[in-house]
């Protein structure tokens, strides 16, 4: 590879963050890039943009990611930058003003967009009352409340070395990035790894949460409790989600979109923390054809759980899922990205051949029991942004 791709990830997300503190996690990640002792906020981009590199970051629930890419060459240039802005950002009063206003115009993007809006409703509905349930970009609330002083001791209190890991792609020996590291390793602030309140929520139902707002179109997602990162039965889990609704060969695309045309995107996807998880099925339709496609949905769900998949459509959906794996890794970015989230998830590197086997021994009847394990009534979970509000029977078409 030409470039090198160097990431700095910290064991800090929304999910560490009290109620009164919604959004500082995001808060901060937008602050490190607005100057520090040495660069302001233009000298930052102009630095690694300049050698023809790029400069990003991202915020989750349970990481906060910085990172450069650029060539291999420029590597000590990529990690002073970041360590840079990681050590020694200012937190100036006026950056903190201008920058609060810029986020509070990305959550107004978000509220705008309907099928972004739903998403975060789901949320709620999933992990109600705990910070899992609260949006990423905390609220106009929040973020008037969240001042320099509480910034800077959240910042002090969560990232420390015990929650950092430098992590580097390319054609670079690891020995060499321990030692380009090492001049910075003294100035990083001791403390305690982080520790996330876990959600102890239970489910005896199931849930549905309505958003009235102008819309041509409805846009739902379906979160189904699942399991966490740590269960043998994601792997399954995975499988099971790509013959449901990952890509265009899946059952609900097919059903959905090329038999009925009732929509236009439908997809389901994953999300796995430390000790839950959730499948999210999501989609816009018209009003009217809602609860049409709920009894779709409702029946590819009960044909997972009581019927084998073939033969052949397993062996799709595990190829499938080899295959993106191999091309997902192609480039350092996707090399870094997995690098870091294998980790500080896990605490050990797997090696995506070790994934890919356990992927390639799924059974049909993995996937079935798997099902029946998670798609229970009890266990689903409804948001909706529409024009209006849904008619009666649209709770009892939750129950599978």
């Amino acid at each position: 590879m030409a470039s090198v791709s160097l990431g700095l990830w910290v064991a800090v997300g929304g999910r560490l963050e009290p109620a009164r503190l919604n959004g500082a996690s995001h808060f901060i990640e937008h602050m490190l890039f607005k100057g520090t002792r040495r660069r302001d906020a233009q000298q930052i981009s102009e630095a690694v943009e300049g050698v023809g590199g790029y400069l990003n970051a991202f915020t989750s629930e349970e990481h906060t990611c910085f990172y450069a890419k650029a060539h291999h060459r420029r590597l000590d240039l990529l990690l002073d930058v970041l360590m840079d802005m990681f050590l020694h950002s200012r937190f100036a009063p006026a950056e903190i003003a201008k920058e609060r206003d810029v986020i509070k115009e990305e959550l107004a993007m978000y509220l705008d967009q309907p099928h972004q809006h739903v998403q975060e409703l789901l949320d709620e509905t999933l992990w109600p009352g705990h910070a899992l349930g609260r949006p990423l970009t905390g609220t106009v609330q929040t973020l008037n409340a969240l001042t320099r002083r509480a910034l800077l001791a959240y910042q002090q209190q969560h990232y420390t070395a015990p929650a950092t890991v430098v992590v580097a792609a390319g054609p670079i020996e690891h020995r060499d990035l321990c030692l380009a590291v090492k001049r910075y390793a003294r100035h990083f602030p001791a403390g305690e790894p982080p520790r996330a309140e876990p959600f102890t929520g239970r489910q005896d139902g199931p849930r549905l949460r309505v958003m009235v707002k102008k819309t041509k179109q409805a846009q739902f997602a379906l979160g189904i409790r699942a399991c966490s990162r740590h269960d043998p039965r994601r792997y399954i889990l995975r499988v099971l989600n790509a013959v449901l609704g990952e890509n265009m060969s899946s059952r609900l695309f097919q059903v959905l979109r090329e038999d009925r045309g009732l929509a236009y995107s439908v997809h389901s996807g994953l999300s796995f923390f430390e000790e839950v998880g959730a499948l999210v099925i999501s989609a816009g339709v018209d009003i009217e054809r809602l609860p049409q496609v709920l009894r779709l949905i409702r029946t590819e769900l009960r044909r997972l759980r009581d019927t084998l998949v073939p033969a052949a459509e397993l062996k799709r959906a595990r190829d499938y899922l080899i295959g993106q794996l191999d091309l997902g890794l192609e480039g350092t970015e996707n090399q870094m990205m997995w690098l870091g989230e294998q980790w500080l998830n896990f605490g050990h590197l797997q090696s995506a051949a070790s994934v890919q086997r356990r992927i390639a021994a799924v059974t049909a009847a993995q996937v079935r029991a798997v099902a029946r394990d998670f798609f229970r009534t009890e266990g689903m979970n409804l948001a909706l942004v529409s024009s209006r509000r849904v008619g009666r029977n649209v709770p009892s078409l939750l129950e599978i």
